[in-house]
């Protein structure tokens, strides 16, 4: 099986280097095309430079990791290259099936990675059209499997999914960054060792829910004890904190239909 990929981004980038990494697939099995070829000159070692037709001819799954504005015309470039039984996977949550059917009536799938698979732990979501069989998806998954995890939705699904799997790192990193901020101010410790022990933390607890299957509310309840110094904590955090979280979202959704109505008007 030949996988490629064309754009050579950071997710193009990922995927290629995990992909290699994983020994299952050798240079003449990964393909990779990118507008800049100069920038591919790092990867002819572990994987084929062709051009955005060539790759499309002889891959039989297609990642296309371009920005909204780009995508209409690599697809019509690809359309007439593309082999019947080739698997189309984009990248972009705001590229929707139906826009890209305009372009190129083929079996797709739309993935959306996060940065944690770099470290193999990613919650990729996934969705596929109509035209999609469940042996592409089981192709797909295993494929995907290499950075970690998949989770299939639907496609009206994908845009809330692209925020708890894809944007989490993000605002998990500003949340700790802040208390870790507030902390400085009420101690000696060295900044460092401040973040250190609460990311530890932080991973130590995710383990143990998840190994335990325990909720949030009861890890709660088994550190918050009651009249005690943690219980006066999480008081701060459910009565202050629901406000930041329903505006974060607020804001994220509406500025993600503004960015899905900007792509949608790139393919008019």
């Amino acid at each position: 099986m030949k996988i490629g990929i064309i754009g050579y981004g950071s997710m193009g980038k990922m995927l290629l280097w995990k992909f290699a990494e994983s020994g299952s697939y050798d240079k003449d099995s990964l393909l990779i095309a990118n507008r800049t070829a100069e920038k591919l000159a790092e990867t002819e070692s572990i994987a084929t430079v062709c051009s955005n037709t060539e790759l499309a001819e002889n891959a039989d799954i297609i990642f296309v990791c371009l920005r909204p504005g780009d995508m209409k015309n690599v697809l019509a470039e690809i359309a007439p290259c593309i082999g019947k039984d080739s698997l189309l996977v984009t990248l972009n949550g705001s590229i929707t099936f139906e826009m890209i059917k305009k372009v190129v009536d083929h079996k797709t799938a739309k993935v959306i990675p996060s940065v944690t698979a770099e470290i193999n732990r990613s919650q990729t979501i996934v969705c596929y059209n109509d035209l999609v069989k469940q042996a592409d998806k089981d192709i797909l998954i295993s494929l995907l499997g290499i950075i970690g995890e998949v989770i299939e939705l639907p496609e009206e699904e994908v845009g809330m999914g692209s925020e708890l799997v894809s944007c989490m790192p993000g605002f998990i990193a500003a949340v700790f960054d802040v208390i870790c901020t507030a902390a400085e101010k009420h101690t000696d410790i060295p900044r460092g060792d401040i973040v250190k022990m609460v990311l530890n933390t932080m991973c130590g607890t995710g383990a143990l829910m998840l190994d335990k299957d325990m909720s949030f509310e009861e890890v709660v309840s088994r550190v918050a004890t009651k009249g005690g110094i943690t219980e006066e904590g999480t008081k701060v955090i459910y009565d202050q904190f629901p406000m930041t979280a329903e505006e974060l979202f607020n804001k994220t959704l509406e500025k993600r239909k503004i960015t899905a109505e900007k792509a949608k008007g790139s393919f008019e």
